[in-house]
């Protein structure tokens, strides 16, 4: 099975907070947090479709100038997420700019702006390039708690913990992962081929069985043709899909590790800050963080298939592996 989610730490266990996420066979391409992403190419940074910060200290929302700055003057329509107030933060940066040449632009970049309420409820603007990025508010969809984001292939759901400031964990999933068997495939007569990416779309979408699905055939005399969707379906499998977790910045108390849980359950890859050694749990509890001990030990709580340590504290440089050492016995259950 191809996992559909592809993620990595922009700036590795030690740098500013930003995991990038591809995905397989689409072009958008998601970014848990928004710190120092100068490491990322262009190219890279067009690809993105949706950013999900988790609150807005500057070591994680550093890299938004970085974004605006090569997004300017592209077409292109970006979804931002983040915790209370984030709405008017943007804005403030935006507006720290003159804009008065934006007419100039023939291609125009839209912002759309989702902020998360403590009762997670979510309220949206836009800021729009040809309007000098002027706040215009939009309406909201009411969707299911927590779940900020339903796109057709994914979903990003989230939890709010305390940092001494609201920080959003976030829990990415794939919506179903649909495996073909290309023996059945050409046991109906059909070619295997890029035709079968459409048809796990179809499926990956729940369209109905009698949707139209282009196929390519064997024999030479019709190769190519329609077949409804239920008469495919025996053709693959569907299986849960992937799920990747990101917690950061958050203190180690009972209700943050009550909301992770809950949150991160039985994620495949969980990217968990690991910023303090547990000799110093003194320090982390002052500064709100959890110790490399404290994060193991609430994967292996959540039932996390893997984890990815990070956000290692500058005082450890040269000692970062002690701290993922740390975390994974936790994780593993060693004392």
């Amino acid at each position: 099975m191809r996992p559909y989610l592809h993620p990595n730490l922009v700036n590795g266990r030690t740098g500013d907070p930003a995991v990038y996420v591809e995905t397989l066979f689409e072009k958008q391409t998601i970014l848990f947090d928004l710190g120092d992403i100068s490491k990322l190419p262009p190219r890279k940074i067009l690809r993105l479709s949706h950013i999900f910060v988790s609150h807005t200290h500057i070591d994680h929302f550093i890299g938004f100038d970085r974004l605006l700055r090569v997004l300017t003057g592209r077409e292109q329509q970006l979804n931002l997420y983040g915790p209370p107030d984030f709405i008017g933060q943007v804005q403030h940066k935006l507006q720290a700019y003159c804009w008065n040449l934006v007419g100039r632009y023939t291609n125009d970049l839209v912002l759309h702006v989702t902020e998360v309420a403590p009762s997670l409820e979510t309220c949206a603007a836009a800021f729009r390039l040809k309007n000098a990025f002027t706040l215009e508010p939009r309406p909201c969809s009411p969707g299911a708690p927590g779940v900020i984001c339903n796109e057709p292939r994914f979903r990003v759901s989230t939890a709010i913990l305390d940092h001494g400031t609201p920080c959003l964990a976030f829990a990415a999933g794939e919506s179903a992962h649909v495996n073909v068997w290309k023996n059945r495939v050409v046991e109906l007569g059909l070619q295997v081929g890029p035709w079968l990416t459409d048809l796990k779309r179809a499926i990956a979408d729940n369209k109905p069985d009698d949707h139209p699905v282009r196929v390519r055939r064997l024999d030479g005399a019709r190769r190519d043709g329609e077949m409804p969707l239920g008469a495919l379906r025996g053709l693959v499998t569907v299986t849960p899909g992937q799920k990747i977790a990101y917690v950061t910045d958050t203190a180690d108390t009972d209700a943050n590790r009550a909301a992770i849980v809950k949150l991160v359950q039985n994620a495949d890859i969980l990217f968990i800050e690991t910023t303090f050694s547990q000799e110093d749990a003194a320090l982390a509890a002052g500064r709100q963080h959890l110790t490399a001990a404290a994060a193991g030990a609430i994967a292996r709580e959540a039932g996390v298939r893997r984890i990815e340590p990070f956000h290692i504290s500058p005082r450890y440089a040269g000692e970062e592996s002690r701290l993922v050492d740390e975390a994974m016995a936790a994780f593993a259950g060693k004392p």
